[in-house]
């Protein structure tokens, strides 16, 4: 009963602090363009999950291969990758993903018709 005081407490203090600290060190429109490119493909709403998890590794990936991409730097691997701190950034940003994707989706689906019937129904 212990471990699992434990692990609730891990689990909270998570959410508690990405909630405090927010989105504000993710890049904005890399975000978005991913989340509408995502968004844009989904066809159904269970697919959301494998969706927000492709948008987080190509969001991990754009982070590093940019700034070598546009000969800002060298190739490098993020120096925190093999620490905690970076999994709990990337289960943020796939939590983002999930809503971010979500949002687009049901955009898409009010507003976006998939043509034929409707538009030729009123020739």
């Amino acid at each position: 009963m212990h471990d699992f005081a434990y692990y609730l407490h891990d689990i909270l203090a998570f959410f508690r602090d990405g909630l405090r600290e927010g989105f504000s060190h993710v890049n904005g429109v890399l975000g978005l363009v991913i989340a509408a490119y995502a968004a844009y493909h989904l066809s159904e709403w269970k697919g959301i999950w494998a969706s927000a998890f492709f948008a987080t590794i190509a969001h991990l990936i754009a982070v590093v291969l940019l700034p070598f991409l546009v000969n800002e730097r060298n190739f490098q691997l993020p120096p925190d990758l093999l620490e905690l701190s970076y999994w709990k950034t990337a289960a943020a940003l796939y939590l983002g993903y999930l809503v971010a994707i979500a949002v687009f989706f049901v955009l898409k689906t009010q507003f976006l018709t998939k043509g034929g019937g409707a538009a030729h129904a009123h020739h």
